[in-house]
């Protein structure tokens, strides 16, 4: 199946419908959380992994500061989330 086609959804019933649209929600916030997490894999490395990589390791440092990095940006990520949840709620 490559494709929906519109007369196929009009012949789903409510219910079908109604969890097609939850399912399609889901993988969008999936699809989404994948972004977001290579996004951050991208910012942190070129931040961190500034010589070559030996033995397919990073060194000490480097896993520190991807460590650190991924950190900071969970922490940033919460407290933006609620500074928008308290926005909302006022």
């Amino acid at each position: 199946m490559d494709s929906i086609d519109t007369a196929d959804l009009e012949r789903l019933n409510e219910k079908d419908k109604t969890e097609l649209r939850q399912f399609l929600q889901n993988e969008n916030k999936k699809a989404h959380i994948q972004a977001t997490i290579h996004s951050l894999a991208d910012v942190c490395f070129k931040k961190c992994v500034t010589g070559t990589i030996k033995n397919g390791k990073l060194d000490s440092s480097e896993a520190a500061c991807m460590a650190n990095c991924a950190e900071r940006f969970f922490d940033v990520s919460s407290l933006t989330f609620k500074h928008l949840q308290n926005i909302r709620q006022n």
